[in-house]
């Protein structure tokens, strides 16, 4: 009786030891974007996000922050490395697949990479982020915009 509790302890040890290696081993190659957001937050609290795309490997997330500013999130293994992107700070190319790009951060140029997205409307958007020439439509403007229609056809 004695063995055959030895022999379950030890089994339930080597299931919870091969769980806890595959779980480690997800995290490292598909790391989690809520994680990633909340690091984000750490380092600078004073940033809201509005929107985010991830890359195709999501190694790397691109944010669209609340002040035209744009947001980066790189992951390194178990930990993060997140920038505030000033507009029209970095260079951004199209790839050649169309649905990336190129980009080139001169002030960290250690994480000039290519960035392959799943759309190529995702990367165009990003770019648009980074470039700092993003600006979607509210109500508001979408009401100036059909008075101003409707006096030019008078």
């Amino acid at each position: 009786m004695l063995w055959f509790l030895l022999i379950a302890v030890v089994a339930l040890a080597a299931a919870f030891y091969m769980r806890m290696n595959a779980r480690a081993e997800r995290d490292v190659t598909n790391p989690d974007a809520g994680l990633a957001m909340v690091e984000f937050g750490r380092a600078f609290p004073d940033e809201a996000i509005r929107a985010l795309h991830s890359t195709l490997d999501h190694k790397a997330i691109f944010l669209r922050l609340h002040d035209g500013k744009a947001g980066f999130i790189q992951s390194h293994g178990s930990h993060y490395v997140c920038h505030v992107i000033q507009p029209g700070k970095v260079r951004v190319n199209g790839s050649d697949s169309g649905r990336g790009l190129i980009v080139h951060f001169p002030d960290f140029a250690y994480l000039d990479n290519t960035f392959e997205f799943r759309t190529a409307a995702e990367a165009a958007e990003v770019s648009l982020w980074l470039l700092g020439r993003f600006g979607p439509k509210s109500e508001l403007d979408l009401s100036s915009e059909v008075e101003r229609t409707a006096r030019a056809g008078d």
